[in-house]
């Protein structure tokens, strides 16, 4: 299924790390023509200049004035991929209002704004991917209320998104606990405590590698009859 992305344009934020470097880098394997977007310059540089990537830009996915110029020059979109985002916690009694908002600009707004960015740039049989996460369906008590939110936004938001652009398809992927940088800077010294007590309850004993979670990714975008539909991996966390 992977050759159905060769040639193709694929523009993924979050590609410079993680699961989005991971599906750049299938992707790339597929032959398609991949563009990273991250966050710091230097950094998106220097991954694309590693993984031979046909681009690399950098932005600010809170600002839609970051979104449209990192886009401005790409002349065509055949496969957007969003993976762009932080974990952000805080109790909504205790935490600024700001940053909990950073949930929703990360996610909601920041596709808003990178839709309406690209116009009709982005071809028409062409695909959307979104990120939400399991706290979609199982949000925890550490304050985790309004990014759980957001994430549960994000399938909703794809669902109907993907009426608005018909025939172009729109799905969103729900990863489990997936051994990433993030989730070591998200966890820090309490990292390996928190990955043995998961590992112990799950089906598959592991976690997730940002490899399988990057193909499925590249299942999304080549994959032409899955639509306003949410991919779940998650090593079975959902049925425990």
């Amino acid at each position: 299924m992977s050759s159905a992305l060769q040639d193709r344009t694929v523009v993924i934020f979050g590609g410079t790390s993680g699961i989005g470097l991971a599906a750049a880098q299938q992707a790339k394997a597929a032959g398609a023509k991949v563009v990273v977007v991250g966050f710091n310059a230097n950094g998106a540089e220097r991954i694309a200049a590693e993984n031979g990537f046909n681009g690399w830009r950098a932005a600010d996915v809170t600002h839609a004035e970051s979104i449209v110029a990192a886009l401005a020059d790409i002349p065509h979109v055949d496969h957007l991929v969003l993976l762009a985002g932080t974990f952000v916690a805080g109790k909504v009694l205790e935490a600024e209002v700001e940053y909990l908002q950073r949930a929703f600009d990360e996610r909601i707004w920041a596709a808003v704004h990178t839709i309406r960015a690209l116009g009709d740039r982005l071809a028409q049989d062409g695909s959307v991917t979104f990120i939400s996460g399991a706290l979609a369906d199982r949000p925890t008590a550490q304050g985790t209320a309004v990014l759980a939110a957001a994430s549960a936004a994000m399938e909703a938001f794809a669902r109907g998104l993907a009426l608005e652009l018909a025939p172009r398809r729109v799905n969103t992927l729900s990863p489990g606990t997936i051994d990433t940088p993030l989730l070591a800077r998200t966890l820090g010294a309490h990292r390996d405590a928190y990955v043995a007590a998961l590992t112990e309850k799950l089906p598959t004993r592991r976690l997730g590698t940002a490899e399988e979670a990057g193909a499925a990714v590249i299942f999304l975008m080549s994959n032409g009859f899955m639509n306003g539909e949410t991919l779940h991996i998650d090593g079975g966390s959902r049925v425990i």
